[in-house]
């Protein structure tokens, strides 16, 4: 059985699924206005038309003038033919709008300078209440100036319409135009069929891919599948430069080329001299065999999931006559009660002063004397604390406000978080906004520690559980951890801390990861096998949000 990091195994001949969305099987929709002017937030437009193709076949096409409101500029008029007596019995854009939406439905816009007809699209749907279309769009423009910059004097629709002699002419009408520039769509795609252009997602990353620097490594993403998993960079040593997952991976890589414009990604690419990769079933197995890479493999250009050796605890001294709360940066084996482990110090920080602002927990470090020898401590003076230094508090009433703190911890937070929105609340009723709003993010961070630590708690006592996903199949954790991978164990397991009841650093990503996923896909998944019944006692917790309660004081 191969184990979860097994030997990456490249796919040379890809399969039908690993094709994206064939060119051949997209469903273009070629769009053209004509308009009174260029301001799309001013001009208004006169003429639509449209044409729908799918594998070069034409399935119909649209065509109306439209009223635009006002008059047609005689400038206009001399470009187009469009005359004011021509539109005044058309029907008004808001009319027009649903029949064109419907023709448009389902299809990728096309257009030469799609941003201009796509642009005065949205004007129209925002003036009609609509929300700006979102559909997927290819320009024509961006891609011939990629494939044939030095063939022709200049990138207009006539010229290149009269250079490759195209069977439709443009002419300043909608429709004509529109069947021009799709003979154009059909001249480009069997240009960039040449270069391996199949997919569409391959077509629209086409006009900035080849102009990158690193544009020659593109060689390296050639066999990857367009599948969900993980991807590694690796350098010319053998070192992998930097981990990464998606749900497709040949296109997350390949937008390195394009769209991303950091200087640590040219430096990254400048490195790369291999690209290997592992196919997972779903993006919970992606995610999670990103987590383990990267804290196995550190890599040079991760930032995520490396600072794990920085998380802290904070702790409950449960074993000093008078405990109190601490930051520590490693749990011992001794009777404390410990938070975490939590992603920053100062986030710690901020979890120990929420606590302390509802219990009176001693704030002083040092060891209590079993002799009163000094006077109460500054916090005990203002009355946030009690001092156990100057004996004005009893090692059996000190224990009672320990059990409060860890009653309230373990099993009853709102015992915390009521009393804190309240104080929140409060201050800004006094319009104390600075104070409220430091609160305020004491809460945050007490909030999520405490629902991390409930989801984490929960998912360790499951054992072993096994759920089917309809999309991708068992998914198998054991105590939390992913431990099956499309059906065979995983052989890297997740380091586990050697004392019961407080979770290690290297797993919790994992198990935050793992309950993540068990919240958001829940509704996809049937239980197949678990050990322990899955069930969860602990309440809906306050997350701090800003609220009409707190924005109306």
């Amino acid at each position: 059985m191969e184990h979860l990091f097994a030997i990456f195994v490249f796919v040379f001949q890809q399969s039908l699924e690993d094709l994206g969305t064939p060119l051949h099987e997209v469903t273009f929709c070629v769009l053209d206005f004509e308009t009174t002017g260029g301001r799309r937030n001013i001009d208004m437009i006169t003429e639509i038309g449209a044409v729908k193709y799918r594998g070069g076949e034409e399935l119909g096409t649209f065509q109306t003038l439209i009223d635009p409101g006002c008059a047609v500029p005689p400038e206009i008029t001399v470009l187009t033919g469009i005359t004011s007596a021509m539109v005044s019995r058309a029907p008004k854009m808001e009319h027009v709008l649903p029949t064109l939406l419907g023709f448009l439905e389902g299809a990728v816009l096309v257009g030469h300078n799609v941003g201009f007809d796509l642009a005065f699209l949205n004007a129209a749907l925002r003036r009609s209440g609509r929300e700006a279309w979102k559909g997927q769009k290819v320009d024509t423009l961006a891609i011939s100036r990629r494939l044939i910059r030095n063939d022709v004097p200049n990138h207009k629709l006539s010229t290149l319409a009269k250079c490759l002699r195209l069977p439709h002419q443009p002419n300043h009408r909608a429709l004509d135009d529109a069947h021009a520039t799709a003979d154009l769509l059909h001249h480009l795609l069997e240009l960039a069929s040449a270069l391996g252009v199949l997919g569409l997602d391959d077509l629209q990353q086409l006009p900035t891919m080849q102009r990158h620097p690193q544009a020659k490594k593109l060689r390296l993403t050639e066999d990857l599948p367009r599948s969900p998993g993980v991807y590694r960079f690796i350098n010319k040593r053998g070192e992998v430069l930097y981990v990464g997952k998606a749900t497709n991976i040949r296109s997350r890589v390949r937008s390195y080329f394009s769209s991303d414009k950091r200087r640590k990604v040219d430096q990254l690419l400048r490195e790369t001299e291999l690209i290997e990769h592992t196919v997972c079933k779903g993006p919970l197995e992606a995610e999670v065999l990103e987590l383990r890479l990267i804290q196995n493999l550190r890599p040079r250009f991760n930032r995520r999931s490396k600072n794990w050796s920085q998380y802290v605890y904070v702790k409950l001294t449960l074993s000093e006559r008078f405990p109190r709360l601490s930051i520590v940066s490693e749990p011992k084996g001794d009777a404390g009660f410990y938070l975490g482990p939590i992603s920053s110090r100062r986030v710690a920080r901020d979890v120990v002063d929420a606590i302390e602002t509802v219990v009176p927990l001693r704030r002083c470090t040092k060891r209590v004397p079993r002799q009163v020898t000094a006077g109460p401590c500054v916090a005990a003076q203002i009355g946030t604390s009690v001092c156990p230094c100057s004996g004005e508090v009893t090692e059996e009433a000190y224990s009672e406000i320990v059990d409060d703190a860890l009653l309230a911890l373990s099993n009853h937070p709102e015992k915390l978080l009521k009393p804190l929105r309240l104080r929140m609340l409060g201050l800004a009723s006094q319009q104390r906004f600075e104070e409220a709003a430091d609160l305020r993010r004491q809460a945050f961070a007490l909030s999520t520690v405490l629902r991390r630590q409930y989801q984490v708690e929960a998912l360790r006592s499951f054992g072993r559980v096994v759920f089917e996903d309809f999309r991708t199949g068992l998914t198998t954790l054991e105590n939390g951890c992913l431990v099956e991978f499309a059906g065979e164990t995983g052989g890297v397991g997740m380091e586990r801390n050697s004392l019961d009841g407080v979770t290690g650093k290297r797993e919790v990503a994992e198990l935050w990861c793992v309950a993540n996923w068990l919240d958001t896909e829940a509704h996809n998944l049937r239980l197949i096998y678990c050990d322990h019944p899955l069930s969860s006692r602990y309440p809906c917790l306050d997350n701090f949000q800003i609220k009409k309660d707190l924005a109306l004081v």
